[in-house]
């Protein structure tokens, strides 16, 4: 019997796609035990201090009202390692909105009336909200993203910038950002005979469990964390967040299943965000536009609570040949919510400083961007020397440049008008590291009736790992993919990483592709009909992942934008934009797409319309929801198109893949900055480019 065509690289649609727009997909909210309660957060309206007083007596007494946890009677946790989940342990305040009490009753409504009713009395401190350059307490971090080295230098670039022919020193900023996904941060946790269940909405249930087991004292196989169906993370999701501790520790102090689901408004405060950066660029380059000094300097904030810094100055090691380059970031721990990963953290902000300048740069020696940019490409990566396992980023800025009709002409600014508006197009660079891909491992049994069974501990946060797995193992089964049956998003599952930094897929398909490897061998070896139970076979990948690369291994992309500035308005909108990208082997064309798009349309946010300005005053953010914190919709989006190249790279893993999940977004927001400039002859450098600094600056 012939094998059944290999269906990686087919557009199938994601398996889980009509329970999702029928509603029968449940998420962590939509678990609901017998005799469920319902729990409400109390945050903290100072911005430094102590608690001095709790009164939780008006709350008590309101019917339906099990408990109020506070640091004065809640469970007492090991020492986290991440201290943002170290909640109702203490008196201290280190940042507006940190949770200070827990209210838990029968129903929602009573929860939050009772929440309103816990009176708590503080010991304000002076504190210090606020980011500047030259902040007396910035100091140089050790680490970047949690994974680079903060500073690294090559050559004099003093020397190099000072004798350049023709130089770029700017700085561009960028607010707090904040991930918002639509599914906002929740838990539903119950304890049975000393066994904790928590549906969790997490884009990794093994590090959730492994992380509830140890603040609770508990084993590994004592606690089970589901997260099945997972409504958007972008990071903010990466790691444990304190609802799923507190609905833990609530479940055990009530003895009743607890759900937890975080107000949106109160998400800023307490999931992460994407901390404000102040980066100053410096380019020198010869006369004909070769790089001879890269300076990239970022200035950015921490909480007092954890250390997280963005490492936007990273990309700018990958990206263009210089002899001389210097990469730096400077940090402030400030009286601030904690950040943490959002969507390409540092490649994102980083790259936006970066491609503009390198557009600053082709504009002043009056080049083509999309020539100087390839005048400028390396033969290695130039911080570590490494060959890099493939770059086809010229291959991407000529194949887009032809794609989109970009074509070599005069580069001066505000020549297309029609009527009011003032027509532009720019163009940007895209990289993102092939970095967290880690060891995973997954389980292959083939059943008598010639279906199969995958089982791995992945999470699907949006992106069909479901359909991708399965096309993975069908590939290497020879089976049709319809015979394939995928089990993932559950703790009890053989352990997978989590579903982030763009290695979900390469991580996961790994270990699935070992394993269904494996059962081949084994459906080989057996001699007659397969036992009832089927045959199974197990792998892990943790000695693969582990073993270093003499490869730089990064993807590659390129955007470009085509934009209409209102100059009686100010508004900007985007006509088209259009993205070409090298990404290894695409698995399913469909769903790549789909990753593709969304992160170009969450970059359009962040150049556009994404602004959360924290008041210094008081600590807090001055736009706590979708009504304020203004995220790109339909009507935002027109002419949006992903393309690729398919990339043959054979030092990766099995399926030859990388990461689409973030590149998308990385380059987006300067190749809408680069063509507002062509637009108008206005170079903004303060994102997002909203309708007040348009026309603050046309009117100059």
């Amino acid at each position: 019997m012939a094998a059944a065509p290999s269906p990686l690289g087919e557009p199938l649609v994601r398996r889980e796609g009509r329970e999702k727009v029928t509603g029968a997909a449940r998420y962590a909210a939509e678990h609901t035990p017998p005799g469920c309660a319902y729990a409400w957060p109390v945050p903290a309206t100072i911005a430094r201090g102590r608690i001095t007083d709790l009164d939780t007596t008006a709350a008590l007494a309101l019917p339906g009202v099990h408990a109020v946890l506070t640091h004065l009677d809640a469970p007492r946790l090991a020492a986290p390692g991440d201290r943002t989940l170290a909640v109702l342990q203490d008196d201290r305040v280190p940042h507006r909105g940190w949770y200070v009490a827990l209210v838990v009753a029968d129903g929602l409504e009573t929860a939050r009336a009772a929440a309103e009713e816990v009176h708590v009395t503080y010991e304000p401190e002076p504190h210090d909200a606020r980011l500047t350059p030259d902040h007396p307490g910035l100091y140089e971090p050790a680490l970047a993203n949690g994974l680079y080295p903060a500073t690294r230098e090559r050559g004099d670039v003093e020397a190099a910038f000072a004798a350049a022919p023709a130089t770029v020193d700017a700085t561009y900023t960028m607010p707090p950002l904040h991930n918002h996904p639509m599914e906002p941060h929740a838990s539903t946790a119950r304890w049975t005979h000393g066994h904790l269940t928590v549906h969790d909405s997490s884009q990794g249930a093994t590090k959730v469990r492994d992380d509830l087991a140890a603040l609770f004292g508990l084993g590994p196989d004592d606690v089970t964390v589901i997260s099945e169906h997972v409504g958007g993370g972008f990071g903010s999701k990466g790691t444990p967040r304190p609802q799923v501790v507190l609905a833990a520790m609530a479940a055990q102090v009530t003895g009743r299943p607890v759900k937890l689901a975080l107000p949106r408004r109160q998400l800023p405060a307490v999931v992460g965000h994407r901390a404000p950066t102040l980066q100053r660029v410096r380019l020198g380059a010869s006369r004909e536009g070769d790089l001879t000094a890269l300076a990239q300097e970022v200035t950015t904030y921490t909480s007092t609570v954890g250390g997280f810094v963005e490492g936007a100055a990273v990309p700018a090691r990958v990206m263009y040949a210089s002899p001389h380059s210097r990469t730096l970031h400077r940090v402030a721990a400030l009286d601030v919510p904690s950040p943490s990963w959002m969507r390409a953290p540092g490649e994102a902000p980083g790259m936006y400083a970066l491609e503009c300048a390198v557009d600053e740069l082709a504009v002043h020696l009056d080049l083509d961007p999309v020539e100087l940019r390839i005048r400028n490409e390396p033969d290695a990566e130039p911080d570590s020397g490494r060959p890099f396992s493939s770059r086809h980023l010229v291959e991407c800025l000529r194949q887009g440049a032809d794609r989109f009709g970009w074509l070599p002409r005069d580069r001066r600014p505000g020549l297309r008008r029609e009527g009011d508006l003032l027509v532009g197009t720019g163009v940007a660079a895209a990289t993102y590291p092939y970095v967290l891909v880690d060891g995973s491992a997954a389980e292959a049994r083939a059943h008598p009736d010639g279906t199969y069974r995958i089982r791995v501990n992945a999470t699907d946060i949006g992106t069909g790992a479901r359909t991708v797995l399965a096309q993975i193992a069908a590939a290497v089964l020879g089976a049709p993919e319809d015979h394939i049956r995928i089990e993932i998003g559950s703790s009890d599952l053989p352990p997978g990483v989590l579903a982030g930094g763009s290695g979900g897929t390469a991580s996961w398909g790994w270990a699935v592709h070992k394993a269904a490897t494996a059962l081949v061998a084994r459906l080989r070896e057996e001699p007659g009909p397969l036992p009832a139970k089927g045959l199974t076979a197990t792998a892990d990948t943790y000695q693969e992942a582990a073993a270093s690369s003499p490869y730089a291994r990064h993807s590659f992309g390129a955007h470009f934008a085509e934009v209409q500035v209102d100059t009686v308005t100010g508004e900007v909108r985007v006509r088209r934009l259009l993205g070409m990208f090298a990404a290894g082997r695409i698995l399913n064309p469909r769903t790549a797409r789909s990753q593709f798009i969304g992160g170009m349309t969450m970059g359009l946010g962040m150049a556009l319309t994404e602004d959360c300005e924290l008041d210094p005053a008081f600590g807090d953010f001055t736009a706590c929801d979708l009504a304020s914190y203004h995220v790109p919709v339909c009507a935002d989006i027109h002419g949006i198109e992903a393309h690729w190249i398919d990339e043959d790279d054979p030092h990766l893993n099995p399926m030859g893949s990388k990461g689409i999940g973030e590149i998308g977004i990385v380059g987006t927001a300067a190749a809408l900055a680069n063509a507002v400039w062509h637009a108008t002859g206005i170079r903004l450098r303060d994102l997002p480019l909203t309708p007040d600094k348009v026309l603050e600056r046309l009117s100059d």
